[in-house]
């Protein structure tokens, strides 16, 4: 898989993409990411990319020609199964959305700033918009790694144990259940006896029941959703 992140500060995904789960994908070579820095296609000698609104409101908004070049080099390269839009007001994100995209090829993150994009953008070269939630960041480039991160994640191989991402929460509509491990008793606080018993019938029962406890308890609105 590729993702291509577009974005007017690329320095903020410098963390993200050069540690943890997704430069481990990329040392394997199950995954490549690649920033690209969109003042790279700005105009003038100042390489700029943001204009103020038409019509007097507050704000500045990144203009649609540098994001149109961008997207249109990156195009001519290679063939992509989506570009999605990071913004507030997209679709909002959640396990099944990364499980279908973790199914793609090539994805285009472009990575909104200031009061957004020029809606030409929008309307023309966009095909999904993303939201992480109702509530609106200085920028894309935070809600971007997210979206990787979920998504990679999931490739066959990035994970070691590739159960361990079948079983997170979401994944079958209900939060995980408790976990633990050693020692079996710490400040006199145990584990569950089921979960020492070996008997992994009885755990697997156990694990369901809990995870129905915890969503009926935290997040009982995924349970009106199935």
């Amino acid at each position: 898989m590729r993702i291509d992140i577009i974005s007017a500060v690329p320095e903020l995904l410098e963390g993200p993409v050069n540690h943890s789960i997704l430069k481990r994908a990329a040392d394997k070579g199950l995954a490549e990411i690649c920033v690209h820095d969109l003042r790279t296609y700005g105009r003038g000698q100042y390489r700029q990319i943001d204009d103020k609104i038409y019509g007097g409101n507050a704000g500045m908004v990144l203009m649609v020609e540098p994001v149109a070049k961008c997207i249109e080099d990156l195009k001519k390269q290679r063939e992509y199964d989506e570009v999605i839009y990071m913004t507030p007001d997209g679709k909002r994100f959640d396990q099944p959305e990364a499980n279908a995209l973790s199914l793609k090829s090539n994805l285009i993150l472009l990575c909104g700033h200031y009061k957004g994009i020029d809606e030409r953008i929008r309307t023309h070269y966009i095909t999904k918009e993303i939201s992480i939630g109702d509530y609106v960041l200085t920028g894309g480039e935070l809600a971007a790694a997210i979206v990787a991160d979920a998504v990679i994640r999931l490739l066959p191989g990035v994970i070691s144990d590739e159960t361990s991402a079948l079983t997170d929460s979401f994944q079958d509509g209900l939060l995980s259940p408790p976990i633990y491990t050693r020692p079996a008793e710490f400040n006199g606080w145990k584990v569950p006896d089921v979960l020492l018993s070996g008997n992994f019938a009885e755990i697997e029962k156990w694990n369901d029941a809990m995870a129905l406890k915890r969503t009926e308890e935290r997040r009982p609105d995924l349970l009106e959703d199935n």
